[in-house]
């Protein structure tokens, strides 16, 4: 991809990787979950343990090198083998950012001997992670402490 680069989030980046994250959760659920429950997923106020995930895991970020910034981002829990925190900017959906960076989390978790990569997908996402060839293991509820609220979604999976 031309005028993209893939690589590695540093700590300091937390608060921006924050912010995307909020603002395409903000887009991409505007119709999955009622207003006030969306508002509750998607605090301004960053907690301290989204920090803290960037320093103890594989955490990627996509940076457009015309807007200066991390577009889309993503990482691999080394812990329970779960993709976590993918998210594109709306503005730049479409472009292939989050399947390369799932692309890149499947390598991390081979690395580390996951013989499969989970993912929890909201239900607008679904048909994304299918065409990346992910398969629904389950319908289920999330339960988010931020939103305090149950958030429907499907557990899926892809083998490595």
């Amino acid at each position: 991809m031309e005028g993209v680069q893939l690589r590695l989030a540093e700590p300091h980046e937390a608060k921006r990787l924050w912010y995307l994250r909020n603002k395409a959760l903000r887009f991409g659920c505007q119709h999955v979950y009622p207003p006030d429950i969306l508002a509750a997923w998607t605090p301004d106020e960053m907690p301290d343990g989204y920090r803290q995930s960037i320093i103890n895991n594989p955490f990627y970020v996509i940076d457009d090198k015309k807007l200066s910034i991390p577009v889309a981002s993503g990482f691999l829990d080394v812990i329970t083998g779960f993709a976590e925190a993918i998210f594109t900017l709306p503005e730049c959906m479409g472009k292939g950012y989050a399947g390369l960076i799932l692309k890149q989390l499947q390598y991390e978790a081979k690395q580390r001997t996951f013989v499969q990569l989970f993912l929890d997908a909201t239900p607008n996402a679904m048909l994304f992670y299918l065409k990346q060839g992910f398969t629904v293991l389950e319908e289920r509820e999330y339960y988010s402490s931020l939103a305090q609220a149950n958030l429907h979604c499907y557990r899926m999976y892809i083998d490595l």
